[in-house]
C-alpha cells in the first residue's frame, strides 16, 4: 500500500460523490446510485458479489502454486453478447455486499494462500472497492491487488486508484467502433480503451515478476481473438507496441466460443480457426511483442 488510510478514505469519498450523478465509467449514465437509481450496470449503492475463491485458470504469473484470489462482481459496464460470465454480467447473479464484508473476503483469500486479490469486472464498483480497502489493510492485507477489467474505464476513476492497484489486467477488445457497438454496446470503445490503457501503464509500467515467477506489479493485457478478424487484432497489437511498450505482457486468447446471444449472430456463431489464431500471434510478433503468448 502506497497511500495512508486517510488518503484512501478521501479517494473513496470522491468516488462516491460521483455516484450521485454517476460518471464512474465512460457511459456517464448520470443516475443517482446512492439513492438506488440504476444505470447501465444495474448496480446501486452496494457492489453485488457473485463468488470468490482461488482461481487457477488465470495467467501463470497470477496463479503460481496457490491460485489468484478472484472476486467476481455481478453487473458490468459492457454489454458483450458473447460474455462467458453472462449469468453474472447480464443476469446479475450476486448479492449486495458491504465494505466490511468485501474487506473480509480479501483477507480470507489471503489466509487461503492466494498470491493476489483479483477484482473481476470492477469498473462499475471502483468506489465500493475503495471503500473496502482501509478495513482490509487494517486487517493485514498485504498481497498485490489486480484490477481485471474490460478496458472501458474512466481516466478520472483510474486516477483514484493510482498507488493502490499493483496490477492492471485490462482487455483490449476492439480497434473498430462498429464491432464494439454491435457486440458490446460500447460507444467510442477503441478511443476510451486506448486512453485507459495508457493511464494504467503510466501508473504501473510493464509486468514485473519475482524469483518465483509470480507477478508483483505491472500490466497484463488480454486480447480475445474473434472470428473473422472482428476484434481488429493487427491494429490492437500496433497500438500496444507503439503507444505502450514492446515489453508488454499480452495474452492473446484463443478460447472464444459462442455463448449467450452469440449463437444468433451470424458473424460470431462459431469458434475461431487455428489459422485465425496463428495469424493473430504473427501480428503480435511483427510488432515486436514477445511476452505472454
Amino acid at each position: 500500500m502506497m497511500l495512508s488510510q486517510s488518503q484512501i478514505d478521501e479517494r473513496a469519498e470522491k468516488a462516491f460523490a460521483r455516484l450521485e450523478s454517476c460518471d464512474l465509467c465512460p457511459r456517464n449514465c448520470g443516475v443517482n446510485r446512492i439513492d438506488g437509481e440504476l444505470g447501465f450496470c444495474r448496480t446501486g449503492r452496494q457492489a453485488l458479489l457473485s463468488s470468490y475463491g482461488p482461481h487457477f485458470g488465470e495467467e501463470p504469473p497470477l496463479v503460481g502454486s496457490h491460485g489468484s484470489g478472484t472476486i467476481f462482481f455481478a453487473g458490468c459496464n459492457l454489454g458483450c453478447i458473447f460474455c462467458q460470465n453472462y449469468d453474472l454480467s447480464h443476469l446479475l447473479h450476486g448479492v449486495p455486499t458491504t465494505a466490511l464484508e468485501l474487506a473480509g473476503v480479501t483477507l480470507e483469500l489471503q489466509r487461503r494462500g492466494c498470491h493476489n486479490i483479483n477484482f473481476v469486472s470492477p469498473s462499475h464498483v471502483a468506489a465500493q472497492i475503495l471503500e473496502a480497502l482501509p478495513a482490509a489493510y487494517d486487517g493485514g492485507l498485504r498481497i498485490p491487488l489486480v484490477y481485471n477489467c474490460g478496458g472501458y474505464d474512466s481516466i478520472e476513476t483510474l486516477k483514484l486508484l493510482d498507488g493502490l492497484m499493483d496490477i492492471y489486467m485490462p482487455d483490449a477488445k476492439y480497434s473498430d467502433e462498429k464491432s464494439a457497438m454491435e457486440l458490446s454496446s460500447a460507444p467510442n470503445y477503441p478511443a476510451v480503451m486506448k486512453q485507459a490503457l495508457k493511464e494504467m501503464h503510466r501508473q504501473v509500467g510493464d509486468l514485473e515478476i519475482d524469483e518465483r515467477g509470480i507477478a508483483k506489479r505491472g500490466m497484463i493485457i488480454r486480447h480475445l481473438v474473434l472470428p473473422g478478424g472482428l476484434a481488429g487484432t493487427e491494429e490492437i497489437m500496433h497500438f500496444i507496441a507503439r503507444d505502450l511498450s514492446v515489453d508488454s505482457y499480452v495474452n492473446i486468447m484463443e478460447q472464444y466460443h459462442p455463448v449467450y446471444k452469440a449463437f444468433d449472430h451470424r458473424l460470431i456463431n462459431r469458434r475461431i480457426t487455428r489459422t485465425e489464431y496463428l495469424e493473430a500471434l504473427d501480428m503480435a510478433r511483427a510488432q515486436g511483442l514477445h511476452r505472454g503468448f
